[in-house]
């Protein structure tokens, strides 16, 4: 059994807009990893991943590029502690 993790990014850059949230959704379904993705108010987007971690640093990666519509410049990582809480990966409001 893989073990699992669970990672925080925040995503700078044209990621507002742009359909990054449903894109990431979609990703993350692909890589079998749950959590979730929302906009924040500074024009950023916050995803929060969990599964094992192969699959998470897939989707880590994955949210450097963004979709073809967006242009990350910039993404800040934290790697927390896995908590299992997911059963689903959604787009927040």
């Amino acid at each position: 059994m893989e073990e699992k993790v669970r990672a925080r990014m925040t995503v700078r850059g044209r990621v507002q807009g742009v359909f990054f949230r449903l894109e990431t959704q979609r990703a993350a379904q692909r890589f079998g990893v749950y959590g979730w993705v929302r906009n924040k108010p500074d024009g950023s987007v916050e995803v929060l991943i969990e599964g094992d971690a192969a699959a998470v640093h897939r989707l880590v990666e994955w949210c450097k590029l963004g979709p073809p519509q967006s242009n990350v410049g910039q993404t800040d990582l934290v790697w927390e502690v896995y908590g299992g809480a997911f059963s689903d990966f959604s787009v927040r409001y």
